[in-house]
């Protein structure tokens, strides 16, 4: 009996142990789980964390490259502009009276024409380009507006220009006005001489400064958009200064041809004070901005040769009467070069 009491407790202690050990390795388990599940969590949080900053690197690259290519010379732009220009626009007479006259009758658009067509539709679309590659936002709805004055002055002036070229082919002489032409004078009615005359206006006149101002306006304000302070944005690079001449001379035809001499130096005039005022900033033009700046002041160094050359010529006096002496190539070529 009394060893039976005494084995009792004894058991009773050795089951109480068993338990105490089985609720501390449940408890060690149910912490090593707990370690587990934060750890896990962790992660999780983790992988979330990098999963935004992995997935917007590209889009991160995509602006750093879209900022890279605003900011070095646009040469793709500015060839593609130099040269349709000098394609379409100065070529655009000289295809005229090159090609037969039989493959495009008087009563036909010409290949000048259709030259003038292209230029109407390309050149605002590389200005667009142009206004793009902005590394600064500009004022769109100045630049649309623009955009649309432009084409529509272009586009007055393709019809007056299509008939003036060919009243040349008939004997008309540019370096004369329009009542002074041999072609003209004689008419009958008097009154078709004031239609040839509005002709004259719609053509010399309103279409030029319709496609002109709006032309400038748009290189003034992309002008505006290209100051920086980084100094390796201002390096002038060789592809700049191969277009810098070819640049400059077109600029001189459409100053002289179009009769916009006073348009050009006020533009050229608040580039240069836009220079100043941003240099006061710190800021000064880049690598797209000096090409403007060179190119428009090559320009007025060819535009006051070309006037001092022909300064002292009476009929081209004559013609063009007024403070500002500034004739037109054409003038110059019919008066001294076709008929030799």
């Amino acid at each position: 009996m009394d060893e039976k009491v005494v084995q009792r407790p004894a058991a009773a202690g050795m089951n109480m142990e068993g338990l105490h050990s089985r609720a501390v390795s449940k408890d060690l388990t149910n912490h090593s789980n707990t370690d587990v599940e934060m750890q896990t969590a962790r992660k999780r949080r983790g992988n979330d964390s990098q999963q935004p900053t992995q997935n917007s690197t590209p889009s991160g690259l995509k602006e750093n490259v879209a900022q890279q290519k605003r900011q070095r010379f646009h040469f793709d732009l500015w060839f593609c502009l130099t040269l349709q220009n000098w394609i379409l626009d100065f070529g655009r007479p000289i295809v005229m009276i090159i090609l037969p006259l039989e493959w495009f009758p008087l009563n036909k658009p010409s290949a000048g024409d259709y030259f003038h067509m292209a230029y109407n539709v390309i050149t605002p679309f590389l200005m667009l380009k142009l206004i793009e590659r902005s590394p600064r936002a500009l004022p769109r709805s100045a630049v649309y507006l623009c955009i649309i004055t432009f084409v529509m002055g272009a586009s007055i002036h393709l019809v007056g220009d299509s008939i003036n070229h060919r009243l040349i082919l008939s004997g008309y002489q540019l370096h004369l006005s329009v009542r002074e032409n041999p072609i003209i004078k004689d008419l009958k009615p008097a009154s078709l001489i004031d239609s040839f005359e509005l002709l004259y206006y719609y053509d010399e006149q309103l279409g030029h400064l319709m496609w002109y101002i709006p032309f400038f306006i748009i290189l003034f304000i992309y002008f505006i958009g290209c100051f920086t302070k980084a100094k390796e944005q201002k390096t002038f690079p060789i592809s700049a200064w191969l277009l810098l001449g070819p640049s400059a001379f077109y600029y001189w035809y459409l100053v002289t041809e179009g009769q916009i001499t006073e348009l050009f130096l006020l533009t050229f005039l608040a580039m240069v004070a836009t220079v100043i005022h941003q240099h006061c900033k710190g800021v000064s033009p880049d690598s797209n901005g000096l090409f403007l700046l060179y190119s428009f002041s090559v320009t007025v160094l060819l535009v006051a040769m070309w006037v001092g050359y022909l300064w002292n010529d009476p009929v081209l006096r004559n013609k063009y009467p007024g403070l500002i002496y500034v004739p037109e190539p054409w003038s110059y070529y019919t008066l001294h070069i076709k008929n030799h």
